[in-house]
């Protein structure tokens, strides 16, 4: 099987295995850090074009969040589908590694493994975290779990462990502190940063927004 072939296997893969996701967690949020994926692996070109595109692909094939905090179903998932289709197995464990270790909020750990595929993956996916994307998914995700968009009178959480941010039900607000607006200092390529920047700035300027519209004053 040609590695083209088992992107498009792969492809289809995770669009039955996501019909009927949460609209923020679905195939189309794939497709979209693929796409971003792709796009910085281009100004990275040591970088393995294969071993990106699966791991992209496969980063959220079983979100922790929608399996009770269960982070070994992606990769045991992801695994056994590789293995299906005969890929090499240092390409299965690379990209097993990435979905092991993508998650922000594995950044409260100390991390285990890197790579440049790692990198870029995890780049993409935070692209699609921030920005108008970003804030239609996080306030998506926020009606999903019924949670208030706003409570003046609960701060945001900045020092919170993983298990304490695994838990959190805060208002959706409170996310864009707790992770969105970090998420451009955290970049690792230069694709990635420069495409922060300006994302950062919209979520920048929507807050604002926001609150000037709650307080009545515009």
């Amino acid at each position: 099987m040609t590695n083209t072939e088992i992107v498009e296997e792969t492809i289809a893969f995770v669009k039955e295995t996501l019909k009927g996701a949460e609209g923020g967690h679905d195939w189309f949020h794939i497709q979209r850090v693929f796409n971003n994926a792709i796009a910085i692996a281009k100004d990275e070109r040591e970088a393995d074009p294969l071993i990106v595109s699966l791991g992209a692909l496969l980063h959220d094939i079983a979100d922790p969040k929608f399996y009770d905090g269960d982070e070994s179903v992606g990769p045991r998932m992801a695994r056994e589908f590789l293995e299906s289709l005969a890929v090499k197995e240092p390409v299965i464990n690379h990209v097993v590694h990435i979905i092991e270790n993508i998650s922000f909020k594995n950044d409260f750990d100390q991390r285990s493994f890197s790579s440049l595929e790692l990198n870029i993956v995890q780049d993409a996916d935070r692209l699609d975290a921030i920005g108008a994307i970003g804030i239609a998914r996080a306030f998506n995700y926020g009606g999903f779990k019924n949670r208030e968009l706003y409570n003046p009178d609960i701060a945001p959480k900045l020092n919170m462990s993983k298990e304490e941010y695994k838990k959190s039900k805060a208002p959706t607000i409170n996310h864009f502190y707790e992770k969105l607006l970090l998420l451009k200092d955290r970049m690792k390529t230069t694709s990635g940063k420069k495409i922060a920047q300006e994302r950062h700035q919209f979520m920048e300027r929507f807050l604002s927004q926001f609150y000037d519209e709650w307080d009545g004053k515009k």
